[in-house]
């Protein structure tokens, strides 16, 4: 039965908008050559199936439903097949792997915007995600101190959430950027975390962070801590009416060692790959990293 004036075709109308969708997307053309593999698929340029894809996307929003939009990696996909048995070279491969992301994998909501935006979003998502699982498995997989018998993971991560809190209450007022970087067996992982200097600071240790940012953050802190990798940390804080101040810290043994204002301008004046110099950024002062007040689990040194 129908409601009366209602049609058949009315109704699927209404039931689709109630559908979600999700996309699978080659974000970049090496991922898209892989894809060109296989037969079935019938893409040959980068640049319009790119373009093909953003119609679809702005066609299902037309339609009025959820649209979540996923990264998909051709090396994954390929190992996903291989795992569940599933012919790679058929469509309905594809969709059921898309499928498959949705859950697992770093995904966006389409609310419209135009693809220029949507690719940095979905690759800057994929970037923390892979971030996250890489820290907190250095955390979960660190073993019991020799020394004391506690989980390192653990008291790394309570560590990190103290030195966190420590950090933002001497920073004072103002919009902070904190930027974490640690060194990993392959590559760096980086954390980024924006603060309100006029709340309270959260201690992360004491009860579950208040976003995935603060706590993304403190994982990777907790690495370094863990690995005893010589990271750094950087901070930058604006202030109406005053110019933007930098400070930064080496992470050694555990500890935020404050760096000198020389090697903070060091730091951000010299390009990270060439080594050549650059010009100081206009506005910002450039200042030495401040010493934290001491905490009850300063000596981390005795943990092994």
């Amino acid at each position: 039965m129908t409601r009366t004036g209602t049609t058949p075709t009315n109704l699927r109308r209404a039931l689709r908008r109630e559908v979600p969708s999700i996309v699978g997307l080659l974000a970049d053309e090496q991922d898209f050559a892989a894809m060109r593999r296989y037969r079935t698929f019938p893409f040959t340029d980068h640049t319009a199936y790119l373009r093909e894809v953003e119609a679809l996307l702005r066609a299902l929003a037309r339609q009025g439903g959820h649209t979540t939009v996923t990264l998909f990696d051709p090396e994954e996909y390929a190992a996903w097949c291989a795992e569940t048995d599933t012919d790679p070279d058929r469509p309905a491969s594809r969709s059921r792997f898309t499928a498959h992301l949705a859950a697992t994998g770093a995904r966006v909501t389409y609310t419209g915007q135009p693809l220029t935006t949507l690719l940095p979003e979905l690759v800057d998502t994929a970037v923390r995600q892979a971030t996250w699982e890489y820290a907190t498995t250095v955390l979960a997989t660190a073993g019991d101190c020799a020394t004391c018998g506690k989980d390192i993971g653990k008291a790394a991560y309570e560590r990190a959430a103290h030195l966190l809190v420590r950090l933002l209450e001497a920073a004072g007022p103002g919009i902070h950027h904190l930027v974490c970087s640690v060194p990993a067996a392959d590559d760096q992982l980086l954390a980024v975390l924006h603060a309100d200097g006029t709340a309270p600071p959260e201690d992360t240790a004491a009860t579950e962070p208040a976003t995935e940012p603060a706590a993304e953050f403190t994982a990777v802190l907790a690495a370094g801590i863990a690995l005893a990798a010589p990271g750094g940390l950087v901070l930058r804080t604006t202030a109406p009416d005053t110019p933007d101040r930098l400070h930064g810290w080496r992470l050694t043994d555990g500890a935020l060692t404050p760096l000198t204002e020389a090697e903070v301008f060091s730091a951000y004046c010299t390009d990270a790959r060439t080594g050549e110099p650059l010009s100081p950024e206009p506005g910002v002062e450039y200042r030495a990293g401040f010493p934290l007040a001491p905490g009850p689990d300063d000596d981390w040194t005795t943990h092994h």
